[in-house]
């Protein structure tokens, strides 16, 4: 990996150039600790005359929701921290905007979906462009091709990945650091610890309560290791309700609040009406595989023990990998999962927006069996020609064909491709 205080190149930056381009307001969106800030900055260095608010300053706060009209008066771009802290400012910005349409005028920063939020209603269509920023991927953190996502689209079965020379093992020290930047810089695992505990304890205190009153906060940092204990299952909010003693519509409204805050992420089941037997529940992931395994209580010594959770870990790593590919694929592709009232299951599915699908499973183990294809198979008679590939990603070290459009891949190979 780089050196701890390298500035490791984010896959955003050029999409947020781009938008400042020709759209009037870019919103780079994502959790707090993901590099909004440092991104955005870098973006405003490079415009020289560039203005930039931080609505964490007490100071500045009070100014933009003293005035927020004289707030947002600027020439050139102005850049705003943490906009969520102050809602009015999105109607003075949007006032400002329909007067002059030129585009590059605001880039906004935000630690939530800014607008699912009741208070900032998207006031914005046609005048704005939201970019996600999510963890480190780990190709940002290699500096290496993360192109799978569109790989395999193109190549489908006849995509050839590179070997690998990780292991089981490293696969699990990388879901453990995560890709969260500070505990990515921090070597030692126990200062890692105290981030991730740290990144919990504030997400609660300050984050979930800037956007709604919780009645319990206690039952929110049990939700949160609860979640952590299923990550990359499929989660009944009635039953999970019933086990932690809080009442269902509590517990949807916090799951709606950390899924706003990028905390936890819900995977959509997949159906067609080739696939009536579906499950249509959906998967929940926690967005950081790092903090995941932290609340799970999972260490690199625990993981040891035949039976730590490895592939829940490493399935919730994966489909962390993805959804951040999918935030900067040249075609529009959606993730989902698949699960049928006869136990077939599939825990990824790709679908392109020409209705061509890649299913991709994830295995812990380092050798790969026929059977490890079943669910892929399962969909494959089904869907017949519109399956383009079946991967099983694995922690081993050869791609290898099984058949038919049926492939076993590496786990790198995420990044590799």
């Amino acid at each position: 990996m780089p050196g701890a205080r390298d500035l490791y190149p984010r896959r955003s930056h050029e999409r947020v150039v781009a938008a400042l381009g020709d759209t009037r307001v870019v919103v780079l969106n994502g959790a707090r600790q993901t590099g909004k800030s440092t991104l955005a900055r870098l973006v405003a260095d490079s415009r020289p005359g560039t203005e930039i608010r931080y609505l964490d300053d007490a100071a500045v706060r009070a100014s933009a929701a003293a005035d927020p009209a004289a707030f947002v008066r600027h020439d050139g771009l102005q850049v705003i921290d943490e906009v969520q802290r102050v809602p009015d400012l999105v109607l003075a910005i949007k006032h400002t905007v329909d007067l002059d349409p030129r585009p590059g005028q605001f880039l906004l920063t935000g630690s939530a979906r800014l607008f699912a939020m009741q208070q900032i209603p998207d006031l914005l269509p046609g005048r704005s462009e939201t970019i996600e920023l999510w963890p480190f991927s780990q190709g940002e953190i290699d500096r290496t091709a993360d192109g799978f996502v569109d790989a395999i689209f193109e190549f489908g079965q006849d995509l050839v990945p590179k070997p690998s020379t990780l292991h089981r093992s490293d696969y699990v020290q990388r879901a453990l650091v995560g890709g969260y930047p500070e505990a990515v810089r921090r070597v030692d695992p126990g200062r890692r610890a105290r981030f991730f505990e740290s990144t919990a304890s504030d997400l609660i205190s300050r984050d979930v309560r800037q956007l709604s009153d919780i009645e319990r906060p206690a039952d929110m940092r049990r939700l949160l290791g609860a979640v952590a204990a299923q990550m990359a299952t499929l989660v009944v909010p009635g039953t999970l309700a019933g086990r932690l003693q809080i009442p269902v519509n509590t517990l949807k409204r916090y799951l709606d609040l950390l899924e706003l805050l990028y905390i936890v992420d819900r995977i959509p089941a997949w159906s067609t009406n080739l696939t009536t037997r579906a499950i249509a529940t959906p998967k929940l992931i926690v967005n950081d595989s790092g903090l995941a395994g932290h609340l799970a209580g999972i260490t690199m010594r625990r993981a040891a023990h035949q039976t730590a959770p490895i592939g829940p870990l490493l399935e919730n790593f994966v489909l962390g990998e993805l959804s951040r590919q999918l935030s900067w694929t040249a075609e529009s592709v959606r993730l989902y999962h698949y699960r049928d009232r006869d136990g077939y299951e599939v825990d990824a599915v790709l679908e392109h927006a020409s209705g061509d699908v890649v299913a991709i499973e994830v295995k812990a183990a380092e050798t790969v069996r026929a059977d490890d294809f079943r669910g892929i198979q399962r969909l494959a008679r089904r869907l017949g020609d519109q399956l383009i590939a079946g991967i099983v990603l694995y922690a081993g070290t050869q791609p290898l064909p099984f058949g038919d459009r049926l492939r076993a891949f590496p786990i790198s190979t995420l990044w590799t491709s």
